[in-house]
């Protein structure tokens, strides 16, 4: 497929997966390249792919059959696999009279089929993808952690599990290190200095699917789940410490209590 025949497009169906924490694009770049910077690729007989190291696809107007098709030949190059990809579908349609933007139907309106405007559609719909996945993900964490804070306010203690609290920290830095290091959401991307006049369409997108509002609020739960779980690992730690004194008043005890029986009756 070439770019001339996305001109001819009054339609397209578009399709963002998540499918892994990363893709090794570099195999892909002498392969049926329409674009790049995001690297773009034709796929089947009509359709074409927008891919992202970070892990996720945008397919445009590909049939299932070369979806599959495509995916099975990206499974060696993808690390960090996902078993269930998070997707979001859409349909944009083309017409040089209307206003570009969003419908209140979901669909997405463009003057032109041309690759920029799929790049730029792309790249929100990629990010989308990754703020849904990471919403779920935190959300189950914070669910698994709420108990502790529960426990925390109502009784001021909590159960001696350690080992979990540090996995907690540990999902949390994993989830911040990708966020800002490999997605960077809330950053304008490249294509928009090689195209300005895409500017005003990619914030009428990044309105409508509230990129910023979303990492903020992840941003925000991150830190939460982050300060309670450091909050109460640091109550288990001073409970083991107080427990260690405890330990050494005890044996002090006895040492001197055995001092005394000896004063008192061997002597």
């Amino acid at each position: 497929m070439g770019p001339e025949q996305l001109l001819e497009r009054s339609q397209l169906r578009v399709r963002a997966l998540l499918i892994g924490e990363r893709i090794d694009l570099r195999a892909l770049e002498t392969t049926s390249v329409l674009g790049r910077a995001p690297l773009t690729l034709s796929v089947g007989e009509r359709g074409c792919a927008v891919l992202f190291r970070y892990g996720a696809v945008v397919l445009c107007d590909v049939q299932p059959a070369e979806e599959l098709s495509f995916l099975k030949h990206l499974e060696p190059l993808t690390t960090g696999a996902l078993a269930r990809p998070e997707s979001e579908e859409l349909q944009v349609r083309v017409d040089p009279e209307h206003v570009e933007g969003v419908e209140a139907d979901g669909s997405i309106w463009i003057q032109r089929a041309s690759i920029p405007h799929l790049q730029a559609i792309a790249d929100v719909l990629g990010k989308s993808t990754v703020l849904a996945y990471y919403e779920s993900d935190i959300a189950t964490v914070f669910d698994r952690i709420e108990p502790l804070a529960q426990g925390l306010r109502e009784r001021a203690r909590v159960g001696s599990k350690g080992r979990e609290l540090l996995h907690h920290i540990g999902d949390v830095l994993a989830v911040q290190h990708k966020m800002v290091g490999r997605v960077a959401v809330i950053e304008k991307p490249d294509l928009l200095w090689e195209h300005p006049e895409l500017e005003r369409l990619y914030a009428r997108l990044d309105a409508e699917y509230e990129l910023g509002e979303r990492h903020r609020a992840l941003d925000a739960k991150l830190e939460l789940i982050s300060r309670t779980a450091q909050t109460v690992l640091e109550l288990l730690q001073n409970k083991r410490s107080l427990r260690v004194e405890w330990y050494i008043v005890f044996l002090i005890a006895v040492e001197i209590a055995l001092y005394l029986y000896e004063i008192k009756f061997v002597q």
